[in-house]
């Protein structure tokens, strides 16, 4: 499980309390308003950032020693992070090894990769020959290569449509159902919550609440919650 002790994240007069822990296995939904703190948070535990209290535990470990590329995690970021001079395959490759230098197994598991993601026969394809869909999911297949047991998405879909935005949420829950991963995942929308996540962590006024089960928080929304939705 994911294990936030104690952490305080603080950034001149501004600061983000967390006192939480997210179940393994779990697709968990990170909300609330603009600036309150949700990226900042995913940073925080992917690495990127140090807190200035507190501890980020996974499975009881201290991640603290760790840099971000030797954390037991994934990352996406709305950028999809992709390299435009590489072809899919080796955006994807880059997973396995930085430096591209694949034998015949990784390859195999390269194309296997995409395949799963709906990408087959498009290997040599460089980014931008591909649309916005299929750029996300050349950045999931490399998520899904690297088979990290924490997957951290933060709006990766927000520039896409909602059919198609949709139909990649989808891909995610299939993924992480079938590897088993705990997913971590910032959004403004609360339609994307309902549809992919069984637990909702509110982000306000400096605090990044416990998760709640979506369907309880949505019947019951806490005034943080309804003052971001703009409910009565």
């Amino acid at each position: 499980m994911l294990t936030l002790e104690a952490l305080r994240i603080t950034q001149g007069d501004w600061s983000l309390r967390a006192d939480l822990t997210v179940p393994t296995g779990s697709r968990t939904a990170v909300l609330g308003p603009s600036g309150a703190g949700k990226s900042t948070l995913l940073n925080c535990i992917a690495g990127f950032l140090r807190p200035s209290a507190g501890r980020v535990l996974w499975r009881g470990q201290d991640l603290a020693p760790l840099a971000p590329g030797e954390r037991p995690l994934s990352i996406l970021f709305q950028d999809n992070n992709l390299f435009p001079h590489l072809t899919a395959a080796q955006n994807v490759g880059l997973g396995l090894r930085p430096d591209l230098r694949l034998d015949a197994d990784q390859q195999a598991q390269v194309r296997d990769a995409l395949a799963r993601t709906g990408l087959a026969g498009f290997e040599a394809r460089k980014p931008a020959r591909l649309s916005g869909g299929q750029q996300s999911r050349v950045a999931l297949a490399r998520v899904l290569l690297r088979a990290r047991p924490l997957v951290l998405l933060d709006e990766p879909f927000a520039a896409l449509g909602p059919a198609l935005k949709t139909e990649m949420l989808d891909l995610v829950a299939e993924i992480t159902e079938a590897t088993g991963a705990t997913l971590l995942m910032v959004s403004h929308d609360p339609d994307d919550a309902k549809r992919i996540a069984d637990h909702v962590i509110v982000v306000a006024d400096g605090q990044a609440h416990a998760p709640r089960p979506t369907a309880e928080l949505f019947a019951n929304p806490p005034e943080a919650l309804k003052a971001y939705l703009g409910k009565d």
